[in-house]
């Protein structure tokens, strides 16, 4: 039976489902079968994937280049007793190393989070007999009982169903409860059109319906969406790529610099030792060791600012991947939308009149030409949202200083509409109590309400609402504005739906009818014709207001936005248009829409032309997201993709940004990205994409900063050896300088703002490399000049006759007074520092004020002289070590000053 597994069951009838699955619609499996078919299909549960253990996490800390190198060096000066070198070497590694796996001991634990999903009950026939047993034991064939509030606890054919109605949005994306009918359907009907399916893991929201088991565990739609999860890579995000291709550069830089250093020293006649250890003190200098921790604490410091924007960071280089987005993938309900359906204009008896405010808060007016319209002013509408009030089963209340809807978002927005109306739907339940009902049935696509009317001579109310076509067919008259019947104009009626649907608007038709008071009940035969036509309301989910700016914002900065939902084309494009979006169009200028049918026929290189081309993708199922993301990466895209679903969990890990929503997401979409927006708001993308490019600039400001000290502390020692002279530093001060800046100066810059107009420029290109030529340019300069300055002075106070130790701190705190004056210019790597402001950041004021006092107690504190082999200095000293240090600062400012008027002239140039 297992290849039966595979068939499409929403295009099979009824019949022939339990002729395949050989089992009884009254009486269900009998127990014999059950146990034949667990063994052959196994528990209805998602297998488990294997994981990454604690330990294999932890090692692989260590596989990257320039920790071989730190270890190696650290495990060489430990052999030869240089126990302080070898401490604080292996244990910036150690750091490292924790502060990784402490990130990524945090892994995807998406697929956990489906398994629990799938952890629920169901009320099964089984023999004859209805039993309440664990999702876990259903297998195919197995009849299932569903009712309001159930979870789905297999993929099922449905075979019988009253009003039943379940929440898809994890699944397919729909915005609103998808209505169930057991009807045959076509083949090629999309994932979310198979109304007559219930999916694993979906809720039923209203109504009650029954259904046969045609698949289960990992056989079945969540178990596909879990395979793809497992089967999807989590990307490295720019900033990991940029530093391993950064890192295997300078590793072989480094290794050419130390096997020089040693070649050379050997045919100068210095003993291997000496030499071996000169090596070392070169590469331990030439390696940036605080850049891991300057990293981690710079992201961490982004990530803290985005938390305050309600965007929750789950990993830390997400926190930098923001600032290199060039396109972002959004949702469309809730993310750009309110999740609240709203009317928005009815049209009755002749008149269009528009609603204002969004959402379910009830504030808002009935307009007319923009002037509000009294209540009783038009009888015809006033009866249509009447009818709307009555003919639904939802209620809207109040809770947590927040209005919601109790039922469905369609019948919610019917009562929100009727109180802006100036109607009570309480005392409109106590004047027309209601007998009886027609439930709503995805089939006849109407509901109808029985009502006794107080004072009504004796009559009872019919109210109807459903689709156009089925509430106009019903309809001989229509009601007019003064209250009285005439003709219907239903050719009008159609043209006026359809100027709302192609705005995206839901519309919906009313009317009513009125029968004897001897009437108890209601069935369809009441309602099959005469009656009087009321009018139509027209709704959608309003664009959040924050979004369109957002979006406006984003597409300002060159990152383009795209919107792929599970929702219809027409309401997609609609949306799409009014926030903003920019993508190809139609000759009418709407929007291009393509939807997941359209999305099947093409071919992967049709792909990568249309998704970068089409802006609007609608009704696209799991795999389809995962295609586009996959199409937007080949152009070098770097996409952000947000989703809230469990169908969205494949696409989420595919990106190099996944974005779940903190209100509404599953946990299965939370554990699969790398972001969580607490407001579920659009708009909070925005602000941590400019969040995310603030971190970018300070990441690069610490790199520009900290390499020429790294560059100069290796020149030294090159040319120290090649001039056959003395080490100007040991090995252990190369530590002093690199560990202490490091923390109390670069780190600073993980504190400075954003740069003015960081939102207009275009994103970075994530081809370009973290340091472009200026950049590079820039860092050899000052790893010049710092050579300069520390070996000139060191042979300075030696030909003076100053000791050993007094000329080697003379040239270490070159290094730190060059440092800090150079950490001014890093500031800005454009502008001048004087522009930046010297108070915009305290921290670097703190930090420079900390590092002058540890270089005073290096310089004449006689238990650091002890330990650092330095000495006390005099004022000459200092006073040429700052002329050294302010020299760099004066030659990096002429250099910007310079390339500032080249790129200003050649910009002159370039305009027309």
């Amino acid at each position: 039976m297992r290849e039966l597994l595979g068939k499409h069951w929403h295009h099979l009838p009824a019949e022939e489902v339990f002729d395949y699955l050989e089992t009884d619609p009254a009486a269900g499996l009998d127990l014999f079968a059950i146990g034949h078919r667990r063994e052959q299909f196994g528990a209805n549960v998602l297998a488990p994937r294997p994981g990454t253990s604690p330990l294999v996490l932890f090692a692989m800390q260590f596989h990257q280049p320039l920790v071989y190198i730190l270890i190696a060096a650290g495990v060489v000066t430990a052999i030869l007793e240089e126990w302080v070198d070898a401490g604080v070497i292996l244990g910036v590694v150690l750091v490292n190393a924790v502060i990784g796996f402490v990130q990524e001991s945090k892994a995807l634990r998406a697929i956990e989070s489906l398994a629990r999903g799938m952890s629920s009950e169901a009320t099964v026939i089984r023999a004859g007999e209805a039993r309440r047993l664990p999702a876990g034991e259903l297998v195919p064939g197995d009849v299932v009982l569903l009712q309001s509030g159930d979870k789905v606890p297999a993929d099922l054919r449905l075979f019988r169903c009253r009003s039943l109605q379940a929440d898809e949005s994890a699944l397919t994306g729909e915005s609103v409860p998808a209505s169930k009918e057991a009807g045959v359907l076509p083949r090629e009907a999309p994932l979310a059109e198979h109304r007559n399916m219930a999916y694993s893991s979906t809720l039923v929201t209203f109504g009650t319906g029954s259904g046969v088991v045609v698949a289960t565990g990992d056989q079945t739609e969540i178990g596909r969406i879990n395979e793809l999860i497992a089967a999807t890579p989590s990307l490295e995000t720019p900033l990991t790529r940029d530093i391993s291709a950064f890192s295997r550069t300078l590793l072989y830089v480094i290794l050419g610099l130390a096997a020089l250093t040693f070649a050379v020293g050997l045919l100068r006649g210095r003993s291997w030792i000496e030499m071996f250890m000169a090596s070392v003190a070169l590469a331990v200098g030439a390696i940036p060791e605080g850049l891991p921790a300057a990293v981690t604490i710079t992201l961490a410091v982004g990530m803290k600012k985005m938390a305050r924007r309600n965007a929750i960071i789950r990993k830390l280089p997400a926190v930098e991947t923001l600032g290199s987005t060039t396109m972002i993938c959004s949702d469309k309900t809730g993310t750009l939308t309110q999740n609240q359906m709203t009317v928005q204009q009815a049209i009755a008896g002749g008149t269009l009149v528009s609603l204002s405010g969004a959402g379910y808060d009830p504030e808002g007016r009935v307009l007319r030409d923009g002037e509000p319209l009294e209540p009783g002013r038009h009888e015809a509408l006033w009866e249509t949202f009447r009818a709307g009030v009555l003919c639904q089963d939802s209620r809207l209340v109040r809770r947590d200083e927040q209005w919601q809807v109790e039922g469905d978002p369609t019948e919610g927005a019917l009562i929100v509409a009727a109180r802006k109306a100036g109607l009570d739907p309480d005392g409109l339940a106590d004047a027309f109590p209601r007998l009886d009902a027609i439930p709503f049935e995805s089939q006849h696509q109407y509901m109808a309400t029985l009502h006794h009317v107080a004072g009504g001579g004796g009559s009872h109310l019919v109210y109807v609402k459903g689709g156009i076509e089925e509430v106009l067919r019903r309809c001989d008259t229509a009601l007019q504005g003064d209250g009285g019947v005439g003709p219907l104009d239903a050719e009008e009626v159609h043209r006026r739906v359809g100027e709302l649907a192609r705005r995206g608007l839901r519309v919906l038709g009313f009317a009513r009818k009125t029968l004897p008071g001897s009437a108890r009940t209601l069935d369809a035969s009441d309602v099959a014709g005469g009656l009087t036509f009321l009018g139509l309301q027209a709704m959608m989910d309003p664009p959040r207001p924050a979004a369109v700016s957002a979006i406006e914002t984003c597409q300002r900065a060159g990152v383009r936005v795209k919107m792929i939902t599970g929702d219809h084309a027409w309401t997609a494009s609609a949306i799409a248009t009014e926030i903003g979006l920019q993508g190809a169009a139609d000759e009418q200028g709407r929007l291009l829409t393509l939807t997941g049918q359209e999305l099947a026929r093409l071919g992967d290189r049709a792909l990568i032309e249309e998704a970068d081309r089409v802006a609007v993708f609608a009704r696209v199922s799991p795999e389809q997201k995962l295609r586009l993301v996959e199409a937007l990466q080949a152009r070098g895209n770097v996409v952000a993709m947000t989703g809230d679903g469990v169908n969205d969990a494949p696409a989420l890990r595919q990106a190099d940004l996944g974005i779940a929503m903190g209100i509404t997401g599953t946990e299965v979409a939370k554990e699969a990205a790398d972001m969580v927006l607490a407001d579920d708001n659009f708009a909070s993308i925005e602000a941590a994409v400019e969040e995310g490019r603030g971190v970018y600039d300070n990441l690069v400001k610490f790199i520009t900063w900290t390499l020429p000290t790294n560059i100069g502390e290796g020149l030294v020692i090159l040319v120290a050896i090649v001039a056959g002279a003395r080490l100007p530093i040991l090995p252990v001060q190369i530590l002093w300088i690199n560990m202490t800046t490091a923390v109390l100066l670069g780190l600073m810059l993980a504190f400075e703002p954003k740069e003015p107009g960081i939102m207009l420029r275009p994103p970075r290109d994530p081809r370009t490399p973290v340091l472009t030529r200026p950049l590079v340019f820039r860092i050899a300069l000052v790893g010049l000049l710092l050579l300069a300055g520390s070996f000139g002075l060191f042979e300075w106070e030696q030909a003076r006759g100053g000791s050993l130790a007094e000329a080697r701190t003379v040239a270490v705190n070159v290094f730190v007074v060059g440092g800090i004056f150079y950490l001014l210019n890093c500031r800005s790597l454009r502008d001048s520092f004087v522009r930046v402001g010297l108070w915009s950041n305290p921290w670097i004021v703190v930090g420079v004020a900390i590092m002058i006092a540890l270089q005073l107690a290096f310089t004449y504190l006689p238990a650091m002289n002890a330990a650092f082999s330095s000495a006390p200095i005099g004022p000459d000293e200092w006073g040429r070590i700052v002329v050294a240090g302010a020299s760099i600062s004066l030659v990096i400012g002429a250099e910007k000053w310079i390339r500032r008027r080249w790129s200003s002239a050649a910009a002159t140039v370039r305009s027309p």
